[in-house]
């Protein structure tokens, strides 16, 4: 029977429960376990897929096509693994299906309540991640105490019914916050969440504790004694130079051990966590800093690009770089003098997706000024969109050129609405969502960046490139180097007289793992790191190399 790790969090949103979840499924991965990950969310959404990114950040998209919680993006970094979207469970899913079910008459009549009716469908869910593998961790969005969370932790409290008090481990993150002018670390934000926990059945096994420096032995006694927890249950989760450096800061804490013998696994294996350890000091010790400008629409709230933000990470550890990311609003550049002082400087420029016409402009004019001064460039989605629509403006002459997107009206819409789109009128669920085939183009960057012909990519995206104009785009010197194998979609583009200039309708950043770069973001990322190098004097400029070559 598979194990079970139920991971709930107290006092404060944003403490951490995602990380803490993805580190623990990195430990028991590590120790040869399969292992996979589930949220349960408690918003009344079907998923995130409509929801503002200034207030739920980052749409993550599993491979299966599932728009989820971007926790989902940690635990897939983290584990390894590809998840699918039966691991991201809201209250809006579990209510569609009750009441679908109940208008089918699969209740028989009875009246449908929250206990058990409710509480039985999130049980299912769980319980369906429980084939073929070994343990299953799920995290309970939002705080102890939240009244749309209520069913939830009802239902993680009934499961221990159904697979044995043996086989379930309760894992509460809690805040032990540092007042400043006491001079102390404060346990009663804990005890208090603790408590809360325990009055609606719940008991803790282990303790997880959020503070911004380690906790004393005495204050961990203190919480194990007034939580009625082991005291080897209690454990720091300090701030990490890292997020990458927390699996091991819970090894350290004892926090696997603890739980493989709560749970009656092999307790005499250890993990074999060699290989992260050598990745985390490469991150947290790199040799020199590359500077990134991220030109988006939702920078106020960096967790709007946070897998982005990732993957460029990932990269910079490889080539042993710090990627120091400028936020860039794209409101900001109004015009190209504009772009011109603000990004001139920058090792590299990236455009993220989006969607709307604000900023749209200020996007066109990074691309612009990235193609004309040769910056390493990378485009994601609609940053392909915008070096498209940029490049028929300024290279093909077609003044008016734009998305019909922004302008419906354009003369020149270089980019369009996909034709299985136009008959769409739900918008949540409906794009061209997860894994599509890519034929790579040999001889391309794109080709240097994977070194394989087909790859499959994750998409989120209404809009693509107008094939009405492919021909006078590659006549100019866009080359379409990606394209799917029927040849009826331009999946990348690039340009032939640049460095390094790259824009993908796919979702690179999804893919990226802290130990196995995403090729596109480790080309771009080496392209600035060189192009830093020859600033500094310390490698020939890329830009004259390649007009010395040509």
């Amino acid at each position: 029977m598979a194990k079970h790790i139920l991971i709930t969090g107290g006092v404060s949103s944003s403490l951490g429960k995602g990380i803490t979840a993805a580190s623990l499924g990195r430990l028991m991965k590590a120790r040869g376990l399969r292992v996979t990950l589930q949220k349960l969310d408690p918003y009344v959404n079907v998923d995130p897929g409509t929801m503002n990114p200034f207030e739920h950040g980052e749409v993550f998209v599993t491979e299966d096509g599932g728009e989820t919680d971007l926790d989902l993006g940690h635990y897939e970094r983290f584990v390894d693994t590809n998840l699918r979207r039966d691991s991201s469970v809201s209250t809006g899913q579990i209510y569609s299906t009750v009441i679908a079910k109940e208008r089918r008459g699969d209740y028989l009549g009875r009246t449908v309540q929250v206990i058990p009716h409710v509480t039985d469908e999130i049980k299912s869910r769980i319980l369906a991640l429980a084939d073929d593998t070994d343990v299953v961790i799920t995290e309970v969005g939002g705080t102890v105490g939240d009244i749309e969370g209520l069913p939830f932790l009802e239902a993680i409290r009934q499961l221990r019914y159904d697979v044995g008090r043996e086989n379930i481990c309760y894992v509460h993150v809690a805040l032990v916050p540092f007042i400043g002018p006491t001079g102390e670390l404060k346990t009663k934000p804990a005890q208090h969440s603790v408590r809360e926990l325990r009055s609606i059945g719940i008991q803790p096994d282990a303790v997880v504790c959020r503070s911004d420096r380690p906790l004393s032995a005495e204050l961990k006694r203190k919480i194990a004694l007034l939580s009625d927890v082991d005291l080897e249950g209690v454990v720091s989760a300090h701030d990490a130079a890292s997020i990458y450096a927390v699996p091991l800061l819970l090894r350290e804490e004892g926090l696997d051990d603890f739980i493989v013998q709560r749970i009656g696994l092999d307790a005499t294996v250890a993990p074999d966590l060699v290989d992260w350890a050598a990745m985390v000091n490469r991150a947290i010790h790199p040799d020199d800093v590359v500077r990134i400008a991220l030109v988006g629409k939702y920078t106020s709230l960096p967790d709007a690009y946070l897998s982005v933000v990732e993957a460029l990470g990932h990269a910079g550890v490889k080539h042993g770089v710090d990627v120091e990311i400028d936020w860039v609003s794209s409101d900001d550049l109004v015009d190209q003098l504009t772009a011109e002082r603000t990004l001139a400087s920058e090792h590299g420029v990236l455009v993220p997706g989006g969607f709307g016409v604000r900023g749209i402009e200020g996007k066109i004019a990074a691309a612009r000024l990235a193609r004309q001064r040769h910056i390493p460039y990378l485009g994601i989605c609609l940053g392909l969109q915008v070096a498209v629509v940029e490049f028929a403006r300024h290279v093909l002459g077609l003044s008016e050129a734009n998305s019909s997107e922004f302008q419906p009206e354009t003369p020149d819409p270089v980019v369009h609405l996909m034709a299985d789109q136009h008959s769409v009128v739900d918008k949540g669920g409906t794009m061209r969502l997860g894994t599509y085939p890519c034929r790579i183009v040999p001889g391309t960057t794109a080709a240097a960046a994977y070194g394989e012909p087909v790859v499959y990519e994750r998409h989120r995206h209404r809009w693509e490139v107008n094939n009405r104009y492919r021909s006078r785009l590659e006549a100019a010197g866009m080359r379409i180097c990606g394209l799917s194998p029927d040849e009826r979609l331009v999946e990348m583009i690039e340009l032939t007289d640049h460095p390094w200039y790259v824009g993908s309708q796919f979702h690179p950043e999804f893919q990226s793992r802290p130990n196995r770069p995403q090729p596109l973001f480790d080309g771009f990322v080496a392209a600035a790191r060189d192009r830093m190098l020859a600033q500094a004097g310390r490698l020939p400029d890329p830009a004259t190399m390649q007009e010395l070559s040509a």
